[in-house]
This record gives structure tokens, sequence and C-alpha cells, in this order.
């Protein structure tokens, strides 16, 4: 009976996602525009599947002032959640990640990032398929991108896997609609939140204990 349910459950789990939309982008190659602080707290940019899990992880993080849900990686303008799903705009659901550089180093935002999901998964993110829920990291400057690079080196080295992340220059971030923010925490009986979103939390909390705010 448990199989059977667990069978259904992943049947119908594509159902709970957005879209289910693939088509691979390739970001045309430029130049990294570096973001100002704001407030004091620096400004990271991640997409790695749904943006309502994403936001949640980061935000569990100590030193993380705010994550906010978007868009980026693509070529449409003022895209919204609906042409996202389309998988044709070429944007991935990415967060904006405000953070204080004295608490969390980039460094550990980006061991925060490899170690909150499947590193190997092209093109999605459990049960999110598409190029809208493809990994990318967007890198501001020459640091942050060689700091990427040789976390990818270390973690294929070490994992004997291929790192499906694509790199990018950053160039802009699309807010999300109102709607999507802070989803987890809002949503909690959501069915989609309760059997992915929530899970993907417990399992990076349990696995990064030391880096979380309830910790310290």
């Amino acid at each position: 009976m448990k199989k059977l349910l667990f069978k259904v459950f992943f049947f119908y789990l594509p159902l709970l996602s957005c879209q289910n939309n693939t088509k691979e982008f390739k970001q045309v190659n430029s130049i990294a525009i570096e973001v100002p602080k704001e407030d004091g707290f620096s400004k990271s940019y991640f997409a790695s599947g749904c943006f309502w899990c994403v936001e949640a992880i980061f935000e569990s993080v100590y030193g993380v002032h705010e994550v906010v849900s978007g868009y980026s990686g693509g070529f449409t303008k003022n895209p919204t959640y609906e042409l996202s799903n389309t998988g044709r705009t070429g944007h991935a659901e990415a967060v904006e990640v405000y953070y204080d550089e004295k608490v969390v180093s980039y460094s550990t935002l980006l061991d925060v990032y490899f170690g909150s999901q499947n590193i190997s998964q092209i093109n999605g993110q459990g049960p999110d398929i598409g190029s809208q829920y493809r990994s990318i990291i967007f890198y501001q400057n020459k640091l942050q991108r060689d700091l990427i690079n040789n976390k990818i080196k270390e973690i294929e080295k070490s994992s004997k896997v291929s790192v499906a992340a694509e790199v990018y220059p950053f160039q802009k971030f699309w807010k999300a609609e109102n709607y999507h923010q802070n989803y987890e925490r809002l949503h909690p009986n959501n069915p989609y939140v309760k059997n992915v979103s929530i899970p993907r939390l417990k399992k990076f909390q349990k696995k990064f204990p030391h880096l979380l705010k309830i910790n310290h």
C-alpha cells in the first residue's frame, strides 16, 4: 500500500508545480554587473529550482537578512510567472539574497547553494522540470567567478559527478509577483509546500545545523 501511495504521489507531483516544459537556454556572454550594497547588505543571486524552496533555505541561514523571489538568466523583459512557466523566456526562477558579509561569506552561501539541491540534475530540481527550474549561479566579479569555479571543481572531484549548475555573469534580476514572496512560510498547508518545499528545507537544515539562525 505504501509503495502504491508513493507512486501515486510522485505521479501527481509535476501537477503541483508550475509547468513541465523543457527547453535549454544559454545566456549570451556579457560583462557582469556588480550590484552595490543596500543598507549595508550585499546581494547575491542564485537559481536552483522552485524559488519558494530556495527562498526558504537561504532565509534560514544566519547572516542572511532577506531573500526575494524573482526571475533571472533570460532575455525577456519584465517576465511574469505565467510567461516564465512557458519555458520560453530564458529566465529561471531565482532569488536575490541580502546578507551581511561580516557574518556570512559568499563562499559559505555557495556551500548553502550546492548543499541544498541535487547538483547533477539538469534543467530542473526534484519534480520541477524545465529550463525555468534549471540551476544557475550569477557572479558579479572575477573573485566570485573564481570561487564558483573552484567550488565546482572540488565538488566534482570529491563526488565524481558532473555539476549541472550554469555559471552566468549577473545582468538583471526581476522581482516576482508579491504573492510569491515568503510563500513557503505563509502557505505551509499548500500541497507542494508540504510535500516538496518543507522536506527540502528540513533536509538542508539537518545537513547544515551550524549555519542556521535558530542555532545562533
